[in-house]
């Protein structure tokens, strides 16, 4: 079983494909990619975190393409999660909630939400950050293990968490570099 991490499909915003500058012709194009993009990379066993803004359509069409979508997924609440919490779709996650502290094999804990936060439980330990709803326009905080899950800046396909684990350690490397240049 693999570990993978997104949010802000947002499946039916015609809007986002404008304000985001998404790269579709129409949201029958944006759904059917993001859910290719999904089941590309997500087998049906793997465990799937979505940070929210899953979908604005009705919750009877919202139902269908969760129900095309491979592996168990886990919602944190986002702004838009009208139809995602709807009786018809909820029982397709296997919870949802507001935030989540992540605790995987090996040491690696992970604080999970919707929103970008500038401090989180156990930060200065190490722990991760991964959130959703900005879409791609935060300036990552320097040193700071946050990471933008959302498909706008994740090539619009859910991230694994050993392509997680690569950025963090990059990130944790650039750190050691610049302590010791100090």
């Amino acid at each position: 079983m693999s570990v993978f991490f997104t949010a802000d499909t947002h499946f039916g915003h015609s809007n986002v494909i404008k304000y985001d500058k998404r790269p579709f012709a129409d949201v029958a194009e944006m759904n059917q990619t993001l859910v290719k993009n999904w089941n590309r990379v997500v087998a049906p066993s793997d465990a799937v975190y979505h940070l929210g803004d899953v979908s604005i359509l009705r919750p009877e069409k919202t139902r269908e393409i969760l129900n095309s979508l491979n592996g168990k997924i886990f919602l944190i609440r986002g702004n838009h999660d009208k139809a995602a919490e709807h009786k018809l779709c909820a029982s397709r996650f296997e919870w949802i909630r507001d935030y989540f502290f992540l605790s995987l094999d090996g040491g690696i804990k992970i604080a999970l939400m919707h929103y970008a936060m500038r401090v989180w439980d156990r930060k200065h330990y190490g722990t991760w950050h991964l959130h959703g709803h900005s879409h791609g326009r935060l300036t990552p905080e320097p040193g700071t293990l946050a990471v933008d899950v959302g498909v706008d800046v994740q090539q619009y396909s859910p991230v694994s968490l050993e392509q997680l684990t690569q950025r963090i350690t990059e990130v944790k490397a650039a750190q050691t570099v610049t302590t010791r240049v100090e």
